[in-house]
This record gives structure tokens, sequence and C-alpha cells, in this order.
């Protein structure tokens, strides 16, 4: 696939898009299944103003908003991190969950063992490699899935009543990461209501109610809800890469 993602904030004065290739790699796990350029423009007369690593700003930005989500939604005094899937996302996701958070126990699991043992040699920090996705799941207070999965790797019977779910992977419509017991009898979050119906697998197949945007959380609207078992479906916004490429324009042009 090839998408392209383009967006304006009058915000942040800043006109974007962000060019993503996104492929299977069944052979060759070497290479990244998303490839990113964001081109910055001035907004004032459309000049090309800086291309950056789109690749980068999308890990960091994606887990950014995982750990927002994660922050209002996840129960009180969370001990236990679970972290399905050990690819580029597993990675930034790790890195600002240990920055915001403390767990005592960080989980991961992967289908090929080989990456969840690189994963946890390489990271600072204590990391469980564990045998299934049932046994890095069970009694895991925080869950986030970062797979290439296209059926549920996630299952309602493993999860602890009062968990929170990041789902990150299966960004297809016809893909899925967690089954439809878990869709159903969570609470639903989406970054966006239009983007999830019509790109999120998991919300389109279990025919799941949304309950809010998590904008909406922010801005007072919708309550979050903590108490409840909940999930946050994230599929990436164009607006998250415009701030986030005008963030590092800014701090570039600054040191210059």
């Amino acid at each position: 696939f090839l998408g392209v993602m383009p967006a304006y904030s009058a915000a942040e004065d800043a006109l974007t898009t962000k060019l993503v290739t996104f492929y299977e790699h069944k052979k060759d796990s070497s290479v990244p299944s998303h490839q990113a350029a964001v081109l910055l423009f001035d907004p004032r007369n459309g000049t090309l103003k800086a291309l950056l690593d789109g690749s980068v700003i999308t890990a960091k930005r994606t887990a950014a908003v995982s750990a927002i989500a994660t922050k209002l939604l996840m129960p009180a005094s969370a001990e236990v991190l679970c972290i399905l899937g050990a690819g580029v996302q597993a990675y930034s996701h790790y890195d600002i969950f240990m920055e915001l958070f403390s767990f005592k126990e960080v989980r991961i699991w992967n289908r090929t063992k080989e990456n969840a043992e690189k994963f946890a040699n390489s990271v600072d920090g204590a990391v469980r490699v564990c045998s299934s996705a049932q046994e890095a799941a069970h009694g895991a207070d925080v869950i986030i899935t970062v797979t290439m999965a296209t059926t549920p790797i996630l299952f309602g019977e493993w999860v602890k009543p009062g968990a929170h779910i990041n789902a990150v992977g299966a960004s297809r419509p016809d893909w899925r990461e967690l089954d439809d017991e878990l869709m159903k009898n969570s609470v639903l979050f989406v970054d966006s209501r239009e983007a999830a119906l019509t790109e999120s697998g998991d919300v389109i197949l279990s025919g799941a109610e949304i309950f809010a945007e998590l904008g909406e959380v922010l801005q007072g609207t919708k309550p979050a809800l903590p108490e409840k078992t909940t999930v946050f479906k994230s599929l990436g916004m164009a607006v998250e890469d415009t701030v986030a490429a005008k963030f590092v324009y800014d701090s570039w042009s600054a040191g210059n």
C-alpha cells in the first residue's frame, strides 16, 4: 500500500503531507513494514520547507498517543505491562511507557520468539519473554498490541477485568487483533470515529459500539472510565504528523 496523509493546522501554522508505504515482508523481516517521509510546506506560499524521516515521526507520535490514552484509561496502580509484537512500534511504545509510567513487570510475546528475545536483550530494563500471548496477557493491567496479525491474537477470556488495551495493529478493514468478546465487553475509545468505521477490522467486524474519541476525553466532554475494561483503537491521524513535524522543524531551526 501507498498512503497519502495531508493535513493543515492553523494553530501550528503548518501544512504537511506524509507518504507512507506499507508492505508485508513475509520473507525479509529486516525491512520495516512501514516506511515514510513527511513533507513540511510553508502554508503561506506552498514552498517545501523540509523533508523529514516519517518513520521516526510515525513511531514516536503513535506511541505518544497510546501513552496519552493509557494515562487517561489505565486502572489505578497498574503494575504489569504486556506488549504483543516486537517490531518498531514495540520499541517506541516501550521507550515512552518506561519514561512515563512505573510498571513493576514488563512482558513481551512475539510469533517469532527470537525477535522477542532480541527485544528483551536490547532494551534497558528487565523484560520477560513469554511463550504465548495468553501467558503474556494473563493478569496484565495494560496491554499493547503492535502486531501484523490479520486474525485475533488477544482474546477477552484472557484479559483481566479493568485492564486497558492499546490496539495499534490491524489497520485494514478485514484485519483483526482482538476478538469479538473483548471488543464488545470493553468500553471502546478511538482516535477518529470516521477512520475506525472505515479502516479498523476490529471495530467493523465485531460491531462494537464506539464510546468516545480520545479528543473528547481530553476536552472533558466524555468520561475516561478507568475503572472499566477499556480499549483504545489507534489508527493514526495526519494532524499528529503535522504537529510532530513542526515541532522537529522548529527545534532544528532554533539550533541553527
